[in-house]
Formats: C-alpha cells, sequence, structure tokens
C-alpha cells in the first residue's frame, strides 16, 4: 500500500529544511526530497564527508543555526536525499513526486503526499558576450559552488564582474583561498541602496566586512564596469574591461591579463515544478517570472506552497523565513493547531522589502546588447550566434519562442536556463515561466513506466510549448488562504486575508 505522507518538501535548502522542520514540529508527517548528497542547497553547499575546509564559517554564514536545524529534522522527519525529481503531479487530492534514486544506477521511486512545499532554489542568470564560451569563464555562483563544494579556487589571476552585492563574498572567498583577485567590477553604480538608508542599516556591518576582506587583499572596487569581451585561443588569457554610461553603453576599455572571469549578473528561480502544477506566477521588480503566493506563501494551487528564491530572489536569510512561514501554513491547512506568531510575519515583510530595494539598486541594463557581436555565440549548447537570432526574427520571428523554433536557441541540454533570458530580451519581451513537463534527464524506459502506471492522469492535452519540449529531449501561525483556493480540511479562521508576498 502506498504511504501518503501529510507533506512533501521538495529541495534540501534553508527554505526547504526550515520549512520541513516546522511542519513536523507541528505533528504533520514529512518527507524532504533532495537530489544532491548532501544539504544545504546551493548557498550551504560543502564538500564531501572527509574533506574539511580551515574555516568553514567564513565561506557559510549561519551555518551551525542550518546544521542544528537539519540534525533535528533528520530525527522527525523522512529524509530522502540523491533523489532528482523530475516531474510533479495533482490528482484525486494528492500530489505524487516522481524522482531517480542512487547516483549513478538510478531507480525510479514516488512520493506521495497531501501537501507540498517547492523549495528548489534559483540558478545564475549570465548576460552573453563575446568570448564568453572559453574555458576560464564562469557564472559567480560557478566559482563559489566550487570553493565551497570541492574547496577549490577557480583560478589564480581571477576577475570579478557583473551587477549586486553577490560579487562580494565570490571575490573575497576566492582571495582567502589563494587566488589574486585583480577586481570587482560592479556594473551598476553601486550606490542605490542609499535611496533605503533603513533598510541598509542592518546590513551595514555585514559591507563592512566584506570591504575590509577586500581591502585586506588590496581587491579594488570598481564601479560602473564591465567584462565586455573575453579573450585566448584554447583558454581565457585577458579580458575587455569597459567604463560603462547610465545604460550600460561602454565609453572606453582597457585590458586586463587573467586566467579566470567570474561574472554574475543575479539569479533565475527554479520553476519547472510550479509550472508543471499550473501555480500561477508574476513578474518580480527586475522581470522575472515567480511563484505567486500569499503571506502564508500558499501557491494558487490548493495544498501546493512555495518559499525560498522560487518566489524571488531574496538571499537565505529570507528564504529560511518563508519556508517557516509555509510549514505553519501547511500545518494550519491540515487542521494543526498553530498559535499566531506575527512577529515572524513582519520580519517575513522586513526582509522581502530588502530584496526589492536591492533588485532596484542592482537592475539589469538594456545597454548590454551593445556588448554583442553578429559572432556572439547566445546559446552555447547550440552554438546559435547573435547572427541567427536577427535572422530568425528577420523571418518574422517577433517573441523568444518563435526565435527558438527557427534558430534552435535554448533547445540544448540545459534547455534554456542559461540563454533563455538572453534570448527573451533580444526578442523584446519578458523572460516566459519554463514549460518543461520533464525537469531533469530521464530514460525512456523509466518514463514510460510512469505514464503506464499513471493513465489518465492529464485531463488535456499538453500545450504546444509542453509538446515542443516533450519532442527536444519554530510556533506556527496561522494564515488565511488565498480567495482563489479551495477551502482546507481545516476549519477557517476569521482573520482578515493578508497582502500577497509582492505587496508587503
Amino acid at each position: 500500500m502506498t504511504r501518503i505522507h501529510d507533506l512533501a518538501v521538495i529541495g534540501a535548502g534553508p527554505a526547504g529544511v526550515a520549512g520541513a522542520l516546522t511542519a513536523a514540529l507541528s505533528g504533520l508527517d514529512v518527507v524532504l526530497v533532495d537530489g544532491a548528497t548532501r544539504p544545504g542547497g546551493q548557498y550551504f553547499r560543502r564538500p564531501a564527508e572527509g574533506f574539511r575546509a580551515a574555516r568553514p564559517g567564513a565561506l557559510h554564514r549561519g551555518l551551525d543555526r542550518f546544521t542544528r536545524q537539519w540534525e533535528t529534522l533528520r530525527e522527525r522527519a523522512e529524509v530522502l536525499l540523491r533523489h532528482r525529481v523530475w516531474a510533479v503531479e495533482r490528482a484525486d487530492g494528492a500530489i505524487t513526486v516522481r524522482c531517480l534514486e542512487g547516483d549513478r544506477e538510478e531507480r525510479p521511486r514516488t512520493v506521495t503526499a497531501r501537501g507540498l512545499l517547492i523549495a528548489t532554489g534559483a540558478y545564475d542568470r549570465p548576460l552573453p558576450f563575446p568570448g564568453w564560451d572559453l574555458p576560464g569563464v564562469l557564472t559567480a555562483g560557478g566559482a563559489q559552488a566550487l570553493l565551497k563544494g570541492d574547496l577549490v579556487g577557480a583560478g589564480s589571476r581571477v576577475v570579478v564582474a557583473g551587477t549586486g552585492p553577490f560579487l562580494l563574498p565570490v571575490a573575497a572567498g576566492l582571495a582567502d583561498a589563494g587566488a589574486r583577485v585583480l577586481g570587482v567590477h560592479e556594473a551598476n553604480g553601486g550606490f542605490g541602496l542609499a535611496r533605503h538608508p533603513l533598510l541598509a542599516a542592518g546590513r551595514v556591518g555585514e559591507a563592512l566586512g566584506y570591504g575590509a576582506r577586500l581591502a585586506r587583499h588590496r581587491i579594488p572596487y570598481r564601479r560602473r564596469e564591465a567584462v565586455v569581451a573575453a579573450h585566448g585561443d584554447t583558454a581565457l588569457t585577458h579580458v575587455t574591461v569597459a567604463s560603462l554610461d547610465g545604460d550600460w553603453r561602454p565609453t572606453a576599455t582597457r585590458t586586463v591579463e587573467c586566467d579566470t572571469l567570474a561574472c554574475g549578473y543575479g539569479f533565475v528561480p527554479q520553476l519547472d515544478l510550479p509550472v508543471q502544477l499550473d501555480c500561477a506566477t508574476r513578474r518580480d521588480l527586475d522581470g522575472s517570472p515567480v511563484v505567486a503566493v500569499d503571506a502564508g506563501m500558499r501557491t494558487s494551487v490548493p495544498g501546493v506552497y512555495a518559499a525560498g528564491e522560487s518566489t524571488g530572489v531574496g538571499g537565505a536569510v529570507l528564504a529560511e523565513v518563508e519556508g517557516r512561514l509555509a510549514g505553519r501554513s501547511a500545518a494550519a491547512d491540515l487542521g494543526r493547531p498553530v498559535p499566531p506568531d506575527p512577529a515572524l510575519t513582519r520580519r517575513a515583510a522586513r526582509l522581502s522589502a530588502f530584496a526589492h530595494a536591492l533588485q532596484e539598486a542592482y537592475p539589469v541594463r538594456a545597454g548590454w546588447q551593445d556588448w554583442l557581436r553578429d559572432d556572439t555565440l547566445v546559446c552555447r549548447c547550440e552554438e546559435v550566434p547573435l547572427s541567427a537570432v536577427r535572422r530568425a526574427q528577420a523571418m518574422g520571428a517577433a517573441d523568444a519562442r518563435s526565435v527558438k523554433l527557427l534558430a534552435r536557441p535554448g533547445m540544448g541540454w540545459c534547455q534554456g536556463r542559461m540563454c533563455g533570458y538572453a534570448v527573451a530580451c533580444l526578442a523584446g519581451e519578458d523572460p516566459a515561466p519554463p514549460r518543461r513537463p520533464i525537469a531533469q534527464p530521464v530514460r525512456l524506459g523509466d518514463l514510460a513506466a510512469a505514464t503506464s502506471a499513471s493513465p489518465g492522469r492529464r485531463e488535456a492535452p499538453p500545450a504546444p510549448e509542453e509538446a515542443e519540449s516533450l519532442a527536444e529531449t519554530g510556533a506556527p501561525e496561522v494564515l488565511p488562504r488565498p480567495a482563489h483556493a479551495e477551502p482546507p480540511p481545516a476549519p477557517a479562521t476569521d482573520r482578515p486575508e493578508p497582502p500577497r508576498k509582492d505587496e508587503r
């Protein structure tokens, strides 16, 4: 007989662990699923057992707290690591999570629950420029992952470029690991938070700490500069650094010799699974699609919750708070007694406001498109240059999907995760939520077995874009449900409906 849990949680990062622990402490039968070998997500990524960092706290702020949460969770809930989730389905009041269990010889496995918390995080948002496909060019998150997860510095002479405060810990961490960081090049002005002094006040100490580390390593921090080209025959040898105007158009250039470039322009929420369930999305401040949730982290689909970066990129602290809110809501909706904790909601509102202030202070400006040449690869997987995108537009492609069908950007191994933002911008539209009925690579035999095991699970034929993708490869607080959702099994409260997350 299939075991039906109260709540399944996908993602073992700060949001998922906090949400799972909160729900478990409230009396729910919880199962947590994650594809990695160790918990922590991207933020608390750590080396395998047996490898120890000399100063782990220098790479992971809040690691001790997370470790305590994880140890408690292991005693209170079922934990399934090394389980890659490739699909989720909702039918007959239950949610089925389809996984591949193991490392090399993966085995299909399904997890069934009455509710689902999606805490799948985000991935890097790169911008294309000439030479970005050279060995030695990687994302800022990639450099950080190598350092945290493998204790490996990305190079010996490193340039860090892009926009946003994430560049600071990347540069400081690489320098502490022994790399010579030649400079941090911030494309924006760097003083945007001056318009939000009250919000920024709580982060002054953290910023000063990174500033002191950069000063100790004599790393220059240059505003309104960006790497607009990378050069080398078989590997990176030097980059072109440009001074930028207010719209990010180059005004003057110079050359910097280096063997590594870590480049980051923010993050893209991982939305494959909520979109599979038809959860409503909204546009975040930077135009990226994110899951729409209410103040209790409930999505538009009854019994489905989202927390962390999938609802808007805001960092590990906000992700943990949102996970706790989601765990409370799941417990309340399943009839558990959950006394209120308004202080947690207020804290979430403050952290969310700060995240919005960061997006205002570090936007991606349209002038980056002036960095491109006709032969610049826009899609590295399919080796699609800018000229092919322009030819597709000349043939009548008026949106990103039409460009994809005519020129193939986004049809490769990453399925548009690396080029989707750039292609949408070049097509003159906002990035769209992904429509991927298969979120992870899966064997055809496993796919066939899953389909035969659940006949009739899809009530309507797949949307055109779905068919195209298939062809290509603390104490809880009671929070009322949004008006569009079905009533929960637990009695409804008389409290007024809270604002949505984006209205706090």
